[in-house]
């Protein structure tokens, strides 16, 4: 057995998260989580709402709101849908604790202390009708290295390239088209060139295991040949103070989000423990050089996850170029794997809330089982390239895979125990077709476990839905509906009893991915109680500052997790005439959910969606300067 951490991008709170948000972290993280529980490691799996930065001022402004009114609406919303999405968090809570402050300034000053925080001048940019910082995501202009017309301040999203707001070509204000004045302003930067050798070694080491996805580790490497400092403190009113002497008291000096945010993996597993009453306990994840831990996110934020937070663990450790002491943290563990996903697109399209093309978590999963959507997202996952979600093709494999694949195995296998016997019957005598199939749904849990443990969900659930199918070909095989007399009803109960294993063990099998609808299979079977643990909302109030509002976490005791592996069916349990454990979809609901995304061009169109080569992304209005957010 082993500790491990599975870290998920924390969601930045200016609103709700749409599909391809959780198609980035939150599906992967949870499938592998629920999964690895289930093989018996200890797992902590910890996140939260990102709360800092310049955006949720803007926006904050937008809606009349102060900034901590604006948050608190948005982490609940976030709550909530991930909740209901069904992702097994110990700990989903936010960066606006006095915990997480506690603890980011106790790594900057580890950073400081060990010589690689720096303070210099630099050129940040300003808008001159707020006079306000302007984000480095809010400013686009035209790549000074490949000549893309759309870069941002802080990366050039086609040649991969850090940028800084002042080397863009003709840089543009995204909030109003503005063009930003620049002014020189004193800032620490995190001196990367002085950990670029450690994080050199470690890189290749994560190489030679072999693990990484073959693009997130060769961009890893290729934006170390670039690395030069970048700062770590900004020039905002909203953000955790800088806890030095002549910075501590200046209100508008204050640590930046991308050294914040990325420090809420380890301030997460701190509140957690604290919230356990082990207040070491988290240590357990993060000292031991035996632990496993994996960062879930999408592909733009790699280099938060594979540059910036990693040598914000090395300067912390002691570990660059000038050496250095460990912090009061201890060594932490560097990532064992940056497990980024590909891009969803929406019907073809980038997903953009300014351009309504957009579907979130809570609208779909009002209309639709969460199952259907965690059964799609992990399909038709983008692991390794993007990948599209369309209407037609959600209706097609709910209806055709979902409803008439799995649901149809449960509900005549259940159908014919309940008509038949009214209980799970025993076997009397196997024959080689019964073993045959019996053998190949064991051997599954090898072959499912291995390909979920190194990150190939995909490929997981396309074998799990293979022995589906296979044991659908045996209900045709040995015809069970046809064995009615009292001469075959020995032969009828041992095949009821070897689909009702069946099932049961394919139950298990995919549980990490269905995880609701897993419990009303192993109802329908006859089991009691709850065969997968949910997470729950939980209101809290703040560890160290009792007397601030409460506020939601997203928790759970997982430890009633079913073990990965067959488990033998009770003879004699009672299973009663099942319930459809899908909802079949009317193939009407294409073009009901095309017109509400405004994809019909009236309400006769064919459905097709027409072209849109203005749909480039998200709207940095709608996503932020959020340094961990997919498709941020």
């Amino acid at each position: 057995m082993s500790h491990v951490l599975s870290s998920v991008a924390w969601p930045y709170a200016n609103g709700p998260r749409h599909i391809g948000h959780v198609a980035g972290f939150g599906v992967p993280s949870d499938v592998f989580s629920r999964y690895m529980r289930m093989a018996g490691h200890d797992v902590l799996m910890v996140s939260g709402s990102d709360e800092h930065g310049t955006p949720i001022l803007v926006q904050a402004d937008k809606a009349g709101m102060s900034a901590q009114e604006f948050i608190d609406v948005n982490h609940r919303l976030i709550v909530e849908d991930l909740t209901a999405l069904g992702v097994s968090y110990d700990l989903y809570t936010r960066t606006t604790t006095a915990n997480h402050d506690q603890v980011v300034q106790q790594m900057f000053l580890a950073c400081h202390r060990n010589g690689y925080m720096v303070e210099q001048s630099q050129q940040v940019a300003i808008s001159p009708s707020t006079g306000r910082t302007l984000p480095d995501r809010y400013i686009e202009g035209t790549c000074p290295i490949c000549k893309y017309a759309e870069a941002r301040g802080d990366q050039c999203d086609n040649c991969g390239n850090q940028l800084d707001p002042v080397d863009l070509i003709e840089p543009r204000s995204k909030i109003n088209g503005e063009t930003p004045e620049f002014t020189d302003t004193q800032h620490f930067f995190l001196d990367l060139p002085a950990l670029a050798e450690a994080l050199t070694e470690w890189l290749d080491g994560r190489e030679a295991s072999g693990l990484w996805r073959p693009n997130v580790i060769k961009f890893s490497q290729n934006i170390l040949e670039e690395i030069r400092p970048r700062a770590m403190t900004r020039d905002i009113d909203w953000g955790i103070t800088i806890p030095l002497p002549g910075w501590e008291d200046n209100p508008t000096k204050k640590l930046y989000v991308w050294f914040d945010a990325v420090i809420g993996y380890l301030s997460a597993s701190v509140e957690w423990a604290r919230r356990q009453g082990e207040p070491e306990s988290w240590r357990q994840w993060w000292n031991d050089p035996e632990a496993l831990t994996y960062y879930f996110m999408g592909k733009d934020n790699i280099t938060f996850h594979s540059q910036i937070w990693p040598a914000e663990m090395l300067a912390h450790n002691g570990q660059g170029s000038r050496g250095g002491e460990q912090g009061p943290y201890g060594e932490l563990n560097l990532p064992t794997e940056v497990v980024s996903s590909e891009f969803l697109t929406m019907e073809g399209r980038a997903f953009s809330t300014s351009r309504s093309i957009v579907i979130y978590v809570r609208d779909i999963l009002d209309r639709y089982q969460p199952d259907a959507l965690r059964y799609f997202l992990s399909a038709a996952a983008p692991e390794t390239a993007d990948s599209d979600f369309s209407w037609p093709e959600f209706v097609k494999r709910t209806n055709n895979e979902l409803v008439a694949g799995w649901g149809n195995l449960v509900n005549r296998t259940a159908s014919m125990i309940a008509k038949n016997f009214g209980e799970i019957p025993a076997a009397v005598e196997l024959e080689e077709v019964d073993r045959a199939l019996l053998s190949q749904v064991a051997e599954g849990f090898t072959t499912v476990g291995k390909l979920i443990g190194t990150h190939k969900q995909k490929a997981a659930l396309a074998e799990a839905m293979r022995l589906v199918g296979e044991a659908n070909a045996y209900v045709s095989t040995t015809e069970p509906f046809k064995l009615k007399g009292d001469d075959q009803r020995e032969r009828l109960a041992t095949v009821l009893h070897v689909l009702a294993q069946v099932v049961s063990d394919l139950n298990t099998m995919l549980s990490p991915f269905l995880p609701h609808s897993s419990n009303a299979v192993h109802l329908a079977l006859g089991g009691s109680g709850q065969f997968m643990p949910m997470p729950h909302v939980e209101e809290v109030t703040d560890l160290d500052e009792p007397d601030r509002s409460a506020y939601p976490v997203i928790t759970g005791d997982y430890s009633g997790m079913p073990r990965w592996a067959s488990r033998p069916i009770t003879a004699g349990a009672p299973v009663i005439k099942p319930t459809p454990i899908f909802t079949k979809l009317d193939p009407s609901v294409i073009d009901e959910e095309r017109r509400r995304l405004g994809l019909l061009d009236d309400p006769d169109a064919d459905g097709d969606s027409p072209d849109d080569p203005g749909a480039d992304g998200d709207d940095p209005d709608a996503e932020g300067d959020n340094p961990k957010d997919p498709q941020a």
